[in-house]
C-alpha cells in the first residue's frame, strides 16, 4: 500500500503549530541542533522480513489479519513504515522464509519504496523442506560432517541471494548447543563450528562482512556453542577482518552490562551489527524501549562515544536492525513504536556533553558524571525526533496517521482476515 505524500502533508498541517512551539522551545537549549537533526535523518533501522506478521508464543499465535502473504507484500509494508517515519529504509531478509523468486522485480519494488537490502540471514535452527539432514542436534557443530556440509552450503546460498540483491553482509545465528550434560563434547563442538564458519568466511565476497550472533540460551538450555560475546569474539578474531560480532539486546543473561560489552567490542573493532528489542525475563522480543529505556540510552551513549573516538559514521558503519515480535499488537504499530524508541535514545545520547563527562570521569566526580547522563536521558526529545521526520518528509505522528487512515482495516480488506505471513 502506497501512502500519498499529500495525505501526510495534510495530516502534518493540523499538527504543525503545536509541534513548532515544542520544537523551538527544546532547540533553544542546544547549540548543535542542526547537526543532531542531520544525524537523525541519516540514521536508518532495518526491518526484518519476519517482523511484519503477528508473533506468538510456544503455545499459540493469534493473527491480526491483513498480514503480508509474500516477500513483495512485506516490502510494501516496510515501504509504508518508511513513508511514515523516514527511518526504516532497509529490509533484512531471512532465508529460506523469504527467497526472492524474481530478483529484478524485487529490486525494482525496493527502488519504488526507497528501500535497500541490509544483512541477509541464514536459518539452520530448524529443518528445511527438501533437505536430507535434520538440525535437531545442531548444524555447524554437528558430529556428522554431512550435516555440517549441508548447513555450510545453505549459508553460501544465502550469500548468493544477498549478492543478487545488493546486500553486503551475512548474519549467522546458531541454535547449536546441548540440553543435557554429557550430550556433546564442548571442545569438538567449538572446533566443528569454527571449521564450518571458516568455509563460509572463504565464500564471502571481498567487500562483505559476516556477523556472528550469540545467545546465552534457548532452544538449548545446558550449553550454547556461541553463548556469549566472548565466544563470538573468539570466533570472529580467528576468522579474520571481515568477521564481526553481532549484539542482540535479548541474548544476554539477566543484568548483563550490555553497554560495557558494546564498548569493548567497539574498542576491539569487532562490533558489526546490532539487533534492537527489549525484555523483562529473557529473550522476550518486546517493543524496543518498552521495559528498559535507560539501558537503551546508556548503550547508545557508549556507541556514540566509541564511534566518535574512531571517526566512524553513525549511520553507515554498523548494521542496525529491529528483532522484536509479539502477539498482542498490530505488528506495524509495534515497529513504529520501536523505531521511535530507538531514535529517541539516539537523540538523547547525542545531547550528552562529552567534554564535561570526560572531565568528570578524569576527576572521579561520580555525582557530576551521573548528572550529565541523566540530564540528557530526562530531556524530552520527541519534538526533535519529530522535526527530523518532518524535514525528511515523514509524518509528525506516525501512529496517529496510521490509525486515522485505518490502514490495518484496509490491509485486511485487501489481503483477508486469515492470512498468515511466511516464516511464522
Amino acid at each position: 500500500m502506497l501512502i500519498e505524500k499529500s495525505d501526510i502533508n495534510k495530516h502534518n498541517e493540523a499538527l504543525l503549530k503545536d509541534h513548532k512551539r515544542k520544537f523551538e522551545f527544546l532547540a533553544e537549549g542546544f547549540n548543535n541542533t542542526n547537526d543532531i537533526l542531520q544525524k537523525l535523518i541519516a540514521f536508518q533501522i532495518a526491518i526484518p522480513s519476519w517482523a511484519l506478521g503477528t508473533g506468538g508464543t510456544r503455545f499459540g499465535r493469534f493473527s491480526g489479519g491483513g498480514e503480508p502473504r509474500s516477500l513483495e507484500e512485506k516490502m510494501e509494508d516496510i515501504g509504508l513504515l518508511h513513508s511514515l517515519n523516514q527511518s526504516s529504509g532497509a529490509i533484512s531478509l531471512h532465508i529460506p522464509w523469504d527467497i526472492p523468486e524474481n530478483i529484478n522485480a524485487v529490486k525494482a519494488l525496493a527502488i519504488e519504496h526507497n528501500l535497500r537490502f541490509d544483512a541477509v540471514n541464514s536459518n539452520t535452527f530448524q529443518d528445511q523442506a527438501g533437505k536430507e539432514y535434520s538440525y535437531k542436534f545442531g548444524s555447524l557443530q554437528h558430529v556428522n560432517k554431512a550435516v555440517r556440509t549441508q548447513a555450510i552450503q545453505h549459508n553460501i546460498d544465502v550469500i548468493q541471494h544477498g549478492v543478487n540483491l545488493g546486500s553486503k553482509s551475512l548474519t549467522v545465528w546458531l541454535a547449536d548447543g546441548s540440553c543435557f550434560p554429557g550430550q556433546l563434547n564442548f571442545r569438538k563442538a567449538w572446533q566443528n563450528t569454527f571449521e564450518s564458519l571458516q568455509e563460509i568466511y572463504a565464500a564471502l565476497p571481498a567487500d562483505w562482512k559476516v556477523f556472528v550472533e550469540y545467545k546465552a540460551y534457548e532452544p538449548n538450555f545446558y550449553s550454547t556453542t556461541v553463548g556469549d560475546w566472548g565466544q563470538s569474539l573468539l570466533y570472529t578474531s580467528k576468522l579474520g577482518p571481515k568477521a564481526y560480532t553481532l549484539v542482540d539486546l535479548g541474548h544476554h543473561l539477566p543484568n548483563a552490562n550490555i553497554e560495557q560489552i558494546v564498548s569493548l567490542l567497539l574498542m576491539e573493532g569487532k562490533l558489526g551489527g546490532f539487533h534492537f528489542n527489549d525484555s523483562k525475563y529473557g529473550d522476550d522480543d518486546l517493543t524496543v524501549g518498552s521495559i528498559k529505556p535507560y539501558q537503551l540510552f546508556l548503550i547508545f551513549n557508549e556507541l556514540i562515544e566509541g564511534m566518535d573516538a574512531k571517526g566512524m559514521n553513525h549511520a553507515a558503519d554498523f548494521g542496525w536492525m529491529i528483532d522484536a515480535s509479539h502477539n498482542v499488537k498490530d505488528p506495524l504499530e509495534d515497529l513504529l513504536q520501536s523505531v521511535e524508541a530507538i531514535m529517541i535514545s539516539y537523540a538523547q545520547a547525542l545531547l550528552v556533553d562529552r567534554k564535561k563527562l570526560t572531565a568528570a570521569q578524569e576527576n572521579n566526580d561520580v555525582v557530576t558524571a551521573q548528572e550529565i547522563l541523566q540530564q540528557a536521558f530526562r530531556t524530552d526529545v520527541r519534538a526533535l525526533v519529530a522535526e527530523a521526520r518532518l524535514l525528511a518528509g515523514g509524518s509528525l505522528q506516525p501512529i496517529e496517521f496510521y490509525r486515522n487512515k485505518k490502514i490495518r482495516q484496509k490491509l485486511v480488506a485487501e489481503r483477508g482476515a486469515k492470512t498468515i505471513t511466511t516464516g511464522l
